[in-house]
C-alpha cells in the first residue's frame, strides 16, 4: 500500500489525555486527507458513540464501525474489526487513553489498542503547558509498558515560541515523534449540543466543514514524522476515491425473507450502528429508509425500527407532517409489529415540549416528553427482560446497553403501563423501568446493539415473522 513504507503500519489509533482535546477533529482531518489520496479508509470509534461516528463516515466516505467492551467480547471485537478494516484504518478513542469503567484499565482505550495491536497517536491540548508535557508523556509511556504510544500531536497551541518549548521538551525528555502541532482555529470548531457534536447528517455544509479540517490539519502535520512513524502520504494511483457515503446500504448479498422493514432515516433520526443495519440485511430483510418531514404516508413494510436522534430540533417541521405522523400510529393501532429508541420513543409520544414550546407528535405512547439542560440519563446500562416483552426474550439474561437522553416521558394519570425492561444500572424510562409495550410497540430510551450475547435483530425479525399479515 501506497500509504505505508517498508517499516509502514495501516493503523493508528487516537487517543488523548482526557476528553475535548481534540481527537475527533484530528480523525476526521486525517480520514478525509487519506481518502482524497485515494487510500481505502476504514474509521472505528470506541464505546457506544453515535455522533463522532457520523463525522467520520463523512470524513472517510464510508461507514464507521463501534468497538465497544460493555456490548462486545474481547474475542468479538478482534474479530470484528479484522473482518472490517481496510488497506488503512483510524480508531478513534472515547475520553483519555486511559480512562474507563474498570479501574484495572480492562476496558480503556489502551486496552483496546492492546488487544487490536495498534499504535497509539496522543492528541494534546497545549493550552497552559510547556515544559510540563514532559512528564505528562513520561507518566503515559509508563503507566501501561504494553499500550505503544508511538507519537504526539498538539493542540491548541499558542504561537511559534509555545511551540517550540513544546516540541523541544519532548525531544529531550522522551522518544517520541512531534507528528505535528495545531493553532488555536475557530474553523476547527464544530457546534455542540448536550449529546457532544453535532450529528454529521444534519449539517447541510458537512463537507466544506470536512474538508476545511482537512486542510488544516494537512498544512498542522509533519510529513517527515509520520514518515517515521511509518505512514507516508503519496497519492495511490491504483485505486478510484468512493465519495458515495456507505451510511444508508450494504452491497451483502443476501436470501431474501420477504420481509419489509421502514427504518427512519433523516436529520432528525440517524443513531444507527452500521453493524446493525447490515444484520437486518443478513437476516432477510428488506430495508426501506423513511424521512419523518418529507414522506407523506408509510411505504409497503411490515415493520417499523425508528431509531435514536434529535427530533425535537426538527420539531416543528416534524408536527406539520400530520399525515405521516397519522399513517405510523394507524401503522401501530393495526398491530404491525414497531421498534423505537430513544429519538423514536420521543417521536411516538402525544407531544415534545423543547424550548418552552410545546410540538404534537404521533401520540401512540399516551404521554408527553419534556426537554431538560442536563442529562436524564447518561451512559451505560444493564437492563433485564420481564414477562411483558413482546420478542421473547429470556427473562434472566442481563444485557449491557447504553443511554443518552435530556428527555423524559411523562405518562398521563391513571395509564397502565407494561414495561419490558427491569433497570439494573440506568435511568430508562422512570428509573426502575424502560422499554413500554403498546400493541405490537415496543419503545425504550435505551439503545441495543446486536452482538452474540444480545441478537435483538434476530428476536426482533423473528417477532416480524410471526407477526406478517
Amino acid at each position: 500500500m501506497s500509504v505505508c513504507k517498508a517499516n509502514s503500519i495501516n493503523s493508528v489509533y487516537v487517543s488523548a489525555a482526557h476528553k475535548s482535546s481534540g481527537k475527533t477533529i484530528v480523525s476526521i482531518g486525517l480520514s478525509r486527507l487519506l481518502k482524497n489520496l485515494n487510500h481505502n479508509v476504514q474509521t472505528f470509534k470506541k464505546g457506544p458513540d453515535y455522533i463522532d461516528m457520523s463525522w467520520l463516515a463523512s470524513a472517510a466516505y464510508q461507514k464507521c464501525y463501534n468497538l465497544d467492551f460493555n456490548t462486545q467480547t474481547k474475542k468479538e471485537i478482534f474479530n470484528f474489526y479484522n473482518n472490517k478494516k481496510a488497506d488503512f484504518n483510524i480508531i478513534e478513542g472515547n475520553k483519555g487513553l486511559f480512562d474507563g469503567l474498570d479501574l484495572s484499565g480492562k476496558d480503556d482505550n489502551s486496552a483496546m489498542s492492546i488487544l487490536l495491536n495498534v499504535p497509539v497517536i496522543l492528541v494534546i491540548d497545549t493550552q497552559g503547558i510547556t515544559r510540563g508535557i514532559a512528564p505528562l508523556l513520561q507518566g503515559y509511556i509508563n503507566f501501561e509498558k504494553k499500550c505503544n504510544i508511538k507519537g504526539v500531536i498538539l493542540n491548541k497551541v499558542n504561537n511559534d515560541r509555545h511551540e517550540n518549548k513544546l516540541i523541544n521538551s519532548i525531544k529531550k525528555y522522551t522518544d517520541l515523534e512531534v507528528l505535528g502541532a495545531i493553532r488555536k482555529n475557530k474553523d476547527l470548531i464544530i457546534s455542540e449540543r448536550h449529546l457532544g457534536l453535532v450529528p454529521a447528517n444534519e449539517k447541510k455544509l458537512v463537507n466544506e466543514k470536512i474538508s476545511k479540517i482537512s486542510d488544516i490539519i494537512e498544512k498542522s502535520i509533519d510529513k517527515n514524522s509520520f514518515y517515521k512513524f511509518g505512514i507516508n502520504f503519496k497519492k495511490n494511483k491504483n485505486q478510484n476515491i468512493n465519495k458515495k457515503i456507505y451510511a444508508n446500504q450494504s452491497n451483502l448479498k443476501l436470501n431474501k425473507n420477504n420481509i419489509k422493514v421502514g427504518i427512519f432515516y433523516d436529520s432528525s433520526f440517524g443513531f444507527y450502528y452500521a453493524d446493525d443495519i447490515e444484520n437486518f440485511l443478513r437476516y432477510g430483510a428488506e430495508i426501506v429508509y423513511i424521512d419523518s418531514q418529507r414522506d407523506q404516508t408509510l411505504p409497503d413494510v411490515d415493520a417499523l425500527f425508528i431509531g435514536g436522534g434529535f427530533p425535537e430540533i426538527n420539531a416543528r417541521k416534524i408536527e406539520k407532517n400530520k399525515k405521516l405522523m397519522n399513517s405510523v400510529k394507524r401503522f401501530i393501532e393495526k398491530d404491525y409489529p414497531c421498534y423505537a429508541e430513544c429519538g423514536g420513543l420521543m417521536y411516538l409520544a402525544e407531544s415534545i415540549r423543547y424550548k418552552n414550546k410545546k410540538y404534537k407528535m404521533t401520540g401512540v405512547i399516551p404521554g408527553n416528553v419534556s426537554m431538560f439542560n442536563k442529562p436524564v440519563g447518561r451512559g451505560y446500562v444493564k437492563l433485564t427482560p420481564t414477562k411483558k416483552h413482546p420478542w421473547k426474550i429470556k427473562e434472566k439474561i442481563l444485557i449491557n446497553a447504553h443511554e443518552f437522553h435530556y428527555a423524559k416521558l411523562n405518562f398521563k394519570k391513571n395509564i397502565r403501563k407494561n414495561f419490558s425492561y427491569t433497570m439494573k444500572r440506568g435511568y430508562g424510562i422512570d428509573n426502575k423501568s424502560d422499554g413500554f409495550v403498546y400493541k405490537n410497540m415496543l419503545a425504550n430510551f435505551s439503545h441495543l446493539r446486536h452482538t452474540k450475547k444480545m441478537p435483538w435483530i434476530k428476536y426482533f425479525m423473528n417477532f416480524i415473522k410471526e407477526n406478517k399479515k
